[in-house]
């Protein structure tokens, strides 16, 4: 079934070399201590637990998916995971980033990103179990009174408890403004909440002892639409003022989802009767404080495709080196074969290049914005603080959606690669396939996203945050400018930049006129933001390479000839996406609804 090998040597090269993270910590007094030998301890040990433990187990999870006893409500996880799970409690994976307040280990964010790479490579369905709880466990932390926080927070942090959240309703999806749930005030204090949730990921399962639920829902005296959801904390069991867990609540799996691809992940239908809840923040402010939530998760789901892409890169790899057909269409290059391996033709390099590509340019892409995380919540000087902020809530509409838009392309690339064999379930390239599809479809569809970028992240401010971005291009640019050798790297970045002042600001006084035209243009407007986001990392890179080509290492020569690749074969899709998003609204809505 494979392999998964943690990319060690490209994510230090990009901690290390790319970001100078330590030089860059130096400035946060919570992490000034952070030094690289402690950094590459956290990466091997990342690596050990995730191909040795997580990996075996994930075609395990695909076939045997989780099984409801529909007496009890009870979830069983695939064979293997419920212990992986307490290797990752024991070993304290939880709580590498969270507080020492609550028993977190402090570490940065941008320590924690290649580990989530690694998780996800070995294994996405299992990893949305842990992976959740720590977006429940920030959205606490940010919003929740102190008695809550030292209710469930230690648990969260430690990993006994897992968390999830239940926003989506069967008739509203995206549209929260829509939902029904209802939560009734108790003398207590607390509220008893009624109605029903949908594609919850992990919503019941057998790996923690308690799962804690962060609930939206309506209060009675609730203005309608988003403006009137409260968000609650509602646990599968009560605990006692202790911890120690008391009465079962009433909120229950009632279904679970049958499902393309994640099927050792427990997506369930979740209802609740009358289940006893506790408000998270202010009563109809809900979604500003879920918002917390939502953002952590829309960053997971980037690092999901990431993931997904690097294992079926890796494993195309392999089989490209081993599978021989036919010649080479210059010359017999395995003269002792019968055939030669296919990595000798030209289109299978293709697959494999654009596959390591958006790799590569999703690994040092996600580890600025985590960088960036890190700045916001720690640097001294509050200038700083908001220019990071800026610039991570211009960024993460793009790692949900480019990064998963690239993780399809790269993971149907890949198994591609190995033909026939590609779309049988025994070499695992087809789980690939199917896990990654989902990414570009929850915690808010890749349109969604685009919207979110051009609409609020873009216009809303005049285009401020992404002159922010726009800024570090053309600095690179200019230092750069006069370097011949990197002549063919700063000339597309400083176009592709050029050209996406330009369409922004032509979209813009498009959508003064006809608001559609945003949603006309949102979509291939992201992919173009993009590629200069990649463009940029990648020209960084080439640099990096270009001046220690002559050290003997050939990571750096493997390094120059990617990003050669990525400025001639998939940066040219610009082209492409600038036309259509210059097309504007009209092709799309002349067509009457009833004549379709």
């Amino acid at each position: 079934m494979g392999q998964y090998i943690a990319p060690l040597r490209d994510m230090q090269f990009v901690l290390h070399e790319l970001l100078d993270v330590t030089a860059e910590l130096k400035a946060l007094p919570a992490h000034a201590e952070v030094d690289a030998d402690l950094i590459n301890q956290v990466l091997e040990e990342g690596g050990k637990f995730t191909s040795r433990v997580l990996f075996p187990l994930n075609h395990v999870g695909d076939r045997e998916g989780c099984t409801l006893d529909p007496l009890t409500h009870e979830v069983t996880t695939p064979s293997g995971f419920k212990e992986a799970y307490r290797q990752f409690v024991g070993a304290g994976w939880p709580a590498l980033t969270c507080d020492p307040q609550y028993g977190g280990q402090g570490l940065p964010i941008v320590v924690y990103n290649p580990l989530s790479e690694m998780l996800n490579s070995a294994n996405q369905a299992w990893y949305m179990y842990p992976g959740l709880s720590h977006g429940a466990y920030q959205c606490l932390h940010a919003h929740g009174i102190d008695e809550l926080k030292r209710l469930y927070l230690p648990k969260l942090v430690s990993g006994q408890w897992t968390g999830t959240m239940c926003l989506t309703e069967a008739h509203c999806g995206t549209d929260l403004g829509l939902l029904r749930s209802r939560a009734v005030p108790q003398a207590d204090g607390s509220c008893k909440i009624t109605g029903g949730k949908m594609f919850i990921s992990a919503g019941e399962h057998d790996m923690a002892e308690n799962i804690v639920h962060l609930v939206l829902a309506r209060l009675p005296d609730a203005p309608a639409g988003t403006k009137g959801i409260s968000l609650f904390i509602v646990p599968k069991f009560i605990p006692d003022a202790d911890g120690t867990l008391g009465a079962r609540n009433a909120i229950t799996c009632g279904a679970l989802e049958e499902k393309m691809g994640i099927h050792g992940n427990s997506t369930c239908q979740m209802d609740m009767d009358d289940a006893s809840g506790w408000l998270i923040g202010e009563p109809h402010k809900g979604l500003n404080a879920m918002f917390v939530m939502m953002n952590a998760a829309r960053l997971g789901v980037g690092m999901q495709s990431l993931g997904l892409t690097e294992v079926a890169y890796q494993n195309a790899l392999v089989y490209a080196k081993e599978r021989l057909q036919m010649r080479s269409l210059s010359g017999i290059k395995a003269p002792d074969q019968p055939a030669d391996p296919i990595i000798v033709h030209p289109d299978v390099r293709r697959m494999l290049l654009t596959a390591k590509a958006y790799a590569e340019g999703g690994r040092a892409f996600t580890a600025f914005v985590a960088l960036q995380i890190d700045r916001e919540l720690n640097h001294p000087d509050e200038a700083t603080r908001k220019d990071a902020a800026d610039l991570v809530s211009l960024l993460t509409p793009i790692v949900k959606a480019f990064i998963t838009d690239n993780g399809w392309i790269a993971t149907s690339e890949a198994m591609q690669v190995y033909g026939g064999h590609g779309y049988i379930a025994e070499w695992g390239m087809e789980q690939y396939v199917r896990d990654a599809r989902i990414n570009m479809i929850y915690e808010g569809t890749n349109t969604i996203q685009s919207l979110d970028l051009l609409g609020r992240k873009v216009l809303l401010d005049n285009g401020a945050s992404l002159k922010k971005f726009g800024a570090l291009v053309q600095a690179f640019v200019e230092e750069h400018g006069l370097d011949d050798a990197m002549n063919e790297f700063i000339t597309p970045l400083a176009d592709i930049g050029d050209k996406v002042s330009k369409l922004t600001l032509e979209i813009g006084m498009k959508a003064f006129r006809n608001r559609d035209e945003v949603g006309a243009a949102a979509v291939p407007y992201l992919r173009v933001v993009g590629h200069l986001v990649y463009s940029y990392f990648f020209a960084r890179m080439a640099k990096i390479a270009l001046d220690k080509l002559d050290s003997g290492d050939p990571f750096y020569k493997a390094k120059l000839a990617t990003a050669r690749f990525y400025f001639a074969r998939l940066l040219p899709e610009t082209a492409m996406l600038i036309r259509q998003a210059r097309s504007g609204a009209k092709p799309l809505l002349d067509l009457e609804a009833e004549l379709f």
